[in-house]
């Protein structure tokens, strides 16, 4: 199934606006919510997964996101970032990725598939940390001559 390609013109036609969506990069794990047209319903739809490509073209831009379904069958969805069927995006945890696009975790399978977790540090902890309270650990063989001494 190929994205709808939206240009200026018919994101105007549709009325959307640009959405605040949270910053995300290739990598972090995000949970999107969809608006679904099923006949004369609709209904919101999670969808949860890796984003392994972001394309920047200008109203047209969109992002690509994959996750594993069931049986392990793999799930890629295209979505642009000024769809009116998105509801809301929500960044479930960091990665940790070096490149751009990461498409070659399409070809991985099991945990080599997974995407690295970024490890964050807490500001407040390294605010607190003055050299008055860190605290220097005693040498071992210097604890042990000393024992020895007495």
């Amino acid at each position: 199934m190929k994205a709808k390609g939206y240009t200026k013109e018919t994101i105007k036609n549709i009325g959307a606006t640009g959405a605040t969506l949270p910053p995300f990069n290739v990598g972090d794990t995000i949970a999107i919510h969809q608006r679904i047209k099923e006949g004369d319903k609709e209904r919101i739809q999670l969808f949860q997964g890796d984003v392994i490509a972001i394309k920047q073209n200008g109203a047209s831009s969109s992002f690509t996101v994959r996750k594993i379904g069931a049986h392990g069958i793999s799930v890629e969805r295209i979505i642009p970032f000024h769809s009116p069927l998105l509801k809301s995006i929500k960044v479930v945890k960091r990665g940790d990725v070096r490149r751009a696009k990461i498409y070659y975790v399409r070809d991985r399978v099991g945990k080599s598939a997974k995407v690295k977790e970024k490890r964050e540090i807490k500001k407040e902890a390294v605010a607190s940390e003055t050299p008055e309270a860190v605290k220097v650990a005693p040498n071992k063989k210097a604890s042990q001559a000393e024992a020895a001494s007495k």
